[in-house]
């Protein structure tokens, strides 16, 4: 039994896709809604690392709490196999996380490659249409669903290194506006969350200098990084009855960076 069944954060019974959760914000994403009570499918690009995440949730929930689907989001055919093999395991879809997103360059707009500004447009909006689009269906005949996409401060300000990184997350956000209204009659819900700077990999270009970390939180209230562990509690918020009434929003967990 889920040690919060029964309360405003029970994820008990439900099934949750969360994409890039080998590792940073989606890890975090998936180990604490799963000891919310969900069941998780964990995928990434590389099959080891998604096995030891899944491992490590069922050591600590107990075995059938998690399995690992590898994927690349640039693939559609991946990301219905992903989709296949969640409903073969677990029977159902009732929560998806879009939290994989590429960024491969960083530096002024005007020096990036076509491939490189379409490989994150392609991975960071259109690979989320696909899997939301795979997944909404069964969530429209059963009248209930929360779809989360991670997007970014970054989609609410600009920036002269992440340019194209930053008009693909402000992307996000319309495109979970636009969904909202499309599923809300169905009883579905689609939301953003906005992290600041947190301390991923991903991220890493932002933080791991001294120098840079501190121009990074010399302007933020808390005065430093988040962790993901920080982000995770909003995703279960958006999936779990307590944000049951509430679409179309971005949430922004940012230390206060964007006041």
């Amino acid at each position: 039994m889920s040690a919060a069944q029964g309360t405003l954060f029970d994820l008990t019974g439900k099934v949750a896709i969360i994409t890039g959760s080998s590792r940073g914000i989606g890890k975090a994403i998936a180990e604490r809604m799963a000891q919310h009570g969900a069941k998780v499918t964990i995928s990434s690009r590389k099959a080891g690392p998604c096995e030891e995440v899944a491992a490590e949730i069922n050591a600590a929930h107990g075995e059938g709490t998690a399995i690992a689907v590898p994927a690349n989001i640039s693939s559609k055919e991946d990301l219905q196999r992903l989709v296949d093999e969640t409903r073969k395991a677990f029977g159902r879809i009732d929560i998806v996380v879009c939290n994989a997103a590429s960024n491969p360059y960083y530096g002024p707009l005007a020096g990036i490659a076509d491939d490189q500004f379409r490989k994150i447009l392609d991975n960071n909006i259109i690979s989320n249409h696909w899997l939301i689009s795979m997944c909404a269906p069964e969530m429209v005949e059963r009248k209930d669903g929360a779809v989360i996409i991670v997007s970014s401060i970054g989609g609410l300000r600009g920036n002269a290194v992440i340019g194209a990184y930053n008009i693909s997350k402000a992307a996000d956000f319309q495109l979970a506006r636009n969904l909202a209204h499309e599923y809300g009659p169905h009883g579905i819900r689609v939301n953003c969350i906005a992290p600041g700077l947190i301390k991923t990999d991903f991220a890493k270009a932002l933080w791991d200098n001294p120098e840079t970390l501190r121009r990074s939180t010399e302007g933020v209230p808390l005065r430093r990084i988040g962790e993901p562990d920080e982000i995770a509690g909003a995703a279960v918020f958006l999936a779990s009855p307590a944000g049951t009434f509430m679409t179309g929003q971005a949430v922004v967990v940012d230390g206060g960076a964007t006041i």
